[in-house]
C-alpha cells in the first residue's frame, strides 16, 4: 500500500478539522469556536447555515436535484432574470464555480470576435497579481510562478501588464487583442482596490479600440463591498463578468454574465455544463439574492464595512511593528504585515480568529456579510491581543 495520502496533498492544510458552522462562527472537531473571517474564502457571505438558505436547500432536495440542461427549469430562468435585472447584463450562463465562470467569459470574448468576422482577435490583457482560478487558462492569464510551475507549456493568448497602469495597458493592445480582464478589487493578489478613474480609463480604451471589458467579481462581488457588485462603486459597466462564491453561500454555483452584444456568438452547441444551473443551485441562488436585496441589507453591509475599516486603522496604527498598512473595501479588508503574514494568521488562529494569507504579505479578513458590530469588536480585541503577543517575541 502506498504512503501517499488518499486526499491529494495540494493544499498546505491547517491542522484544524472544520466540524460545524453557525453564522459568523466555525467550530472544530474538538468543540472550539472560532470567529470566521475566512468565510470559505468569501464564499459564506450570509454566514454558516443561514436559515433562509438552509430552508431553500431542504425544500428543493425533496423536489428535484438536477436535470439535464436539454430541459428547461423555472428556477434557472428566474435566477438568470434576477441577475439580469440587478446588473448590466442581458444574459447569464450558470456553471459550478468561479473558475468555470471565468472560462465561459474567455470563450464568450473569443466567440464574439469570431462571430463578427475577426477571429484573429483572441488575446486578452490581464494584470500582475491577478487570480482567476486554477484551470490551465486561468493560470496562463496570471503567469504567477506558484501556479504555473510544472504545468507548461502555457496556453497562449494572455498578455500580462502592471496593475492599474493605463499606459502599459494601451501599449499592450495589438491587432490581435480582443479584451481586457480585471478584478475591481484584487483578493488573492493582496487586497488592492482599483480607483474609479482607472476603471473609467479601461472602459474608454475598450470603447476606443473595440475591445470587450471583462470583470472578475468572483470574490469581490455579491455584496462584499457594500454594493451587490463592486463595479457599481465606479459607475463603469463591463461587457462580461464572472461571479460565484457567495452566490451559493457554500453551494457550488458560478455565473457568467454578458451583454447581448458580447454574447452574440454563444449560440446553441457552443458551450455547456452537466451540473451548471441545476435546480438545487439556482433555488439557493434565488434565496441568497432574496436576502441580499432585502431593504436595508446592503446599506448595513456598507456601514459595517466602514466600521471594520475604522477599527482596523486604529489597530494598525497601534502596532506599527506588526502592521504597516491597510487595504480593501467594505467587508473585504487586508492588513499589510511586517512579520510574515503566515505568522500573523497563525497568531490570530491561536486566539480564536480565522483569517487567510494573500499576496504582498497581506492578511485577508473576509467576514460574512451578517457580521455584527459586537463580532467586529470581538475580532478587534483578538487582533490587538495577537499583535501584542507577536511584539513580545520581537
Amino acid at each position: 500500500m502506498s504512503d501517499f495520502p488518499a486526499l491529494m496533498p495540494v493544499y498546505n492544510r491547517v491542522d484544524l478539522y472544520a466540524e460545524r458552522g453557525d453564522g459568523a462562527y466555525l467550530f472544530d472537531d474538538k468543540g472550539r469556536r472560532y470567529l470566521d473571517f475566512v468565510a470559505g474564502m468569501a464564499v459564506v457571505g450570509l454566514g454558516h447555515c443561514h436559515p433562509q438558505i438552509v430552508a431553500a436547500l431542504k425544500k428543493q432536495a425533496d423536489i428535484l436535484w438536477t436535470a439535464s440542461n436539454i430541459f428547461k427549469t423555472h428556477s434557472g430562468e428566474r435566477l438568470a432574470q434576477r441577475l439580469v435585472d440587478l446588473s448590466f447584463a442581458d444574459t447569464v450562463f450558470f456553471q459550478n464555480s468561479g473558475a468555470e465562470a471565468w472560462e465561459c467569459g474567455v470563450k464568450t470574448i473569443r466567440k464574439y470576435f469570431s462571430a463578427i468576422g475577426q477571429p484573429q482577435r483572441f488575446r486578452i490583457i490581464s494584470f500582475q497579481g491577478c487570480f482567476h482560478g486554477r484551470t490551465m487558462t486561468a493560470i496562463a492569464a496570471s503567469k504567477a510562478e506558484k501556479m504555473v510551475g510544472g504545468f507548461g507549456p502555457l496556453i497562449d493568448g494572455f498578455d500580462l501588464v502592471a496593475w492599474e497602469d493605463i499606459a502599459a495597458v494601451r501599449a499592450a493592445v495589438t491587432d490581435a487583442t480582443a479584451g481586457i480582464v480585471f478584478e475591481p478589487v484584487i483578493g488573492e493578489g493582496g487586497m488592492k482596490v482599483a480607483s474609479p478613474e482607472f476603471l473609467k480609463q479601461l472602459r474608454a480604451l475598450c470603447d476606443e479600440k473595440g475591445l470587450l471589458l471583462f470583470f472578475d467579481e468572483v470574490q469581490c462581488g455579491m455584496g462584499r463591498t457594500g454594493k451587490l457588485f463592486a463595479y457599481e462603486e465606479s459607475g463603469v459597466t463591463p461587457d462580461v463578468m464572472c461571479i460565484a462564491k457567495a452566490l451559493g453561500n457554500g453551494f457550488p454555483i458560478g455565473a457568467c454574465l454578458a451583454t447581448a452584444k458580447a454574447a452574440q456568438g454563444m449560440t446553441k452547441g457552443t458551450h455547456g455544463s452537466t451540473y451548471g444551473g441545476n435546480p438545487q443551485a439556482t433555488e439557493i441562488g434565488i434565496a441568497v439574492l432574496d436576502v441580499m436585496t432585502a431593504k436595508g441589507f446592503l446599506d448595513d453591509v456598507a456601514r459595517k464595512g466602514y466600521y471594520l475599516r475604522s477599527v482596523l486603522e486604529k489597530i494598525a496604527a497601534a502596532h506599527p511593528k506588526i502592521f504597516s498598512g491597510l487595504r480593501g473595501r467594505g467587508l473585504m479588508q487586508g492588513l499589510v504585515c511586517v512579520p510574515s503574514n503566515s505568522a500573523v494568521v497563525t497568531a490570530l488562529r491561536e486566539e480564536g480568529l480565522l483569517a487567510v494569507e494573500a499576496g504582498d504579505n497581506v492578511v485577508r479578513l473576509l467576514p460574512p456579510l451578517i457580521i455584527t458590530d459586537a463580532q467586529i469588536d470581538e475580532a478587534s480585541a483578538i487582533i490587538d491581543l495577537a499583535a501584542k503577543k507577536l511584539e513580545a517575541l520581537l
